[in-house]
């Protein structure tokens, strides 16, 4: 009970601080359901079920650059191994903001890569509060033509990953291959786009 106390303060923390429950998502690594449900269930906690989700804190790793240097190490050996098998290759790793971009980074220097970025959905308001759509930051690598692996660091819903492999479907890039830390989903692969990772939940109930 606890840790959804826990869960329960920081998510109305977060909201008080102005975020959306997309970027409240994103720095719990819990679903936008999941999200929703924190923020109007604090005060009935225990009376209602709450969501089938796991949140992962990975700040642990994300707080030191030396852990952080050799879990991107990993990840950029089974990206290795993965593009061998299937004969890809590799020319930009694309880092989802905000939680992929240091494994990204580390992944594309390890790679000897160019780096671009994807601003989702879910991080972007207007002015007026509404959602806008995606895009690929101008002050990275461009996609055009190229081969790309894209980097995150947890999958919970997919959408976001959907997302991305849409938009850059669109902006003419091939996708070898999806990398993360944790696939919470367990799956095999997002919008036709082989995913691997360095742990997978799969679900027993």
């Amino acid at each position: 009970m606890k840790n959804i106390e826990t869960l329960i303060k920081k998510a109305t923390e977060l909201k008080s601080e102005g975020l959306v429950e997309g970027q409240i998502s994103e720095e719990l690594n819990v679903s936008s359901e999941t999200v929703t449900w924190l923020l109007t269930h604090a005060e009935t906690m225990g009376t209602t079920q709450g969501p089938k989700d796991i949140s992962v804190d990975w700040s642990m790793i994300g707080k030191s650059a030396f852990r952080l240097s050799h879990v991107s190490q990993a990840l950029s050996d089974i990206i290795d191994e993965s593009l061998i098998s299937s004969d890809c290759g590799v020319d930009v790793v694309v880092g989802i903001a905000l939680s992929g971009l240091p494994l990204a980074s580390m992944v594309a220097n390890d790679l000897s890569v160019e780096l671009a970025v994807y601003t989702p959905s879910k991080q972007m308001l207007s002015q007026e509060g509404k959602k806008l759509r995606g895009n690929l930051s101008a002050n990275f690598a461009d996609v055009k033509d190229k081969e790309c692996i894209i980097i995150d660091d947890v999958v919970t819903s997919g959408r976001t990953l959907e997302e991305t492999v849409e938009y850059l479907d669109e902006h003419g890039a091939k996708i070898s291959a999806i990398a993360v830390l944790m696939d919470k989903k367990g799956t095999d692969e997002i919008g036709g786009v082989p995913v691997v990772s360095l742990l997978k939940v799969i679900r027993v109930n």
